[in-house]
């Protein structure tokens, strides 16, 4: 498999400094007879792709990581570790780098990393996983489907998709998963520059509520925002929080 021709993506965020990098590469195939093999295949795989985001990051002379980039480059151990909730982030040469997320869909691994200290939180989600039998009502407000099937012209799977890669990527930013937030405790709600951007792109606000609330109190101060893109016949959203709210 090739792993030189990685195209890394930028995403300029809103009311940040540094933007999001993000990028794909095919999943390894885990059909074969040697699992191991697999597994390190597609351990090494998932590591060049992190160290070509990490690349791209460093280009940008951010006075945040500047000590992760001191290194000599062909030195430097570039390690995925977890938090407690199994949030991934980066490990350089001995100290915490930026946040970084995965998502697996359409036989790629995707990821993204962040340019400052926000977590991130990246999914994807296609139109294929949202057929008329799914329990729209377990996951999905009324009024956000609503908005969303404004977007897409009335497409239920494609409105889907779209609200669905947001609120997963909402819950890979604050760190859990839904055994920890219910879909119907985070709400979508349209952006302040309005619904006119089309192939470009979406910016969502997020609200949380009831124990997702209590449990991120940080999300209800504004600092959590999601970007989404259409690919083909799949979304892409990218969600960051920002925790300098919590620091002294």
């Amino acid at each position: 498999m090739d792993l030189v021709g990685i195209t890394v993506h930028t995403m300029n965020t809103v009311h940040r400094r540094e933007p999001v990098f993000y990028a794909s590469i095919p999943c390894w195939p885990r059909n074969t007879a040697s699992n191991n093999g697999n597994a390190t295949n597609e351990a090494r795989s998932r590591h060049h792709l992190v160290s070509t985001l990490w690349d791209h990051l460093a280009t940008i002379e951010s006075p945040l990581w500047k000590r992760c980039e001191s290194f000599n480059r062909d030195a430097i151990a570039i390690q995925v570790r977890r938090g407690p909730l199994g949030q991934p982030y980066l490990l350089l040469g001995g100290y915490r780098g930026p946040g970084i997320s995965f998502s697996e869909y359409g036989g790629k691994v995707w990821a993204a990393l962040c340019g400052d200290a926000s977590d991130i939180g990246i999914d994807v989600a296609g139109t294929d996983e949202f057929q008329r039998e799914y329990p729209f009502h377990r996951v999905f407000h009324p009024e956000e489907l609503q908005l969303a099937l404004r977007l897409v012209d009335g497409d239920l799977e494609n409105a889907s998709a779209l609200l669905w890669s947001v609120k997963e990527a909402v819950v890979k930013a604050l760190g859990c998963a839904f055994h920890l937030v219910d879909p119907l405790q985070i709400t979508i709600y349209p952006s302040e520059g309005g619904e006119t951007e089309e192939n470009a792109g979406y910016t969502f606000r997020l609200g949380i509520s009831g124990k997702a609330l209590r449990r991120f109190p940080i999300a209800a101060h504004g600092c959590l925002w999601v970007r989404s893109l259409p690919h083909r016949k799949m979304w892409l959203s990218i969600a960051l929080l920002n925790r300098e709210t919590d620091r002294p």
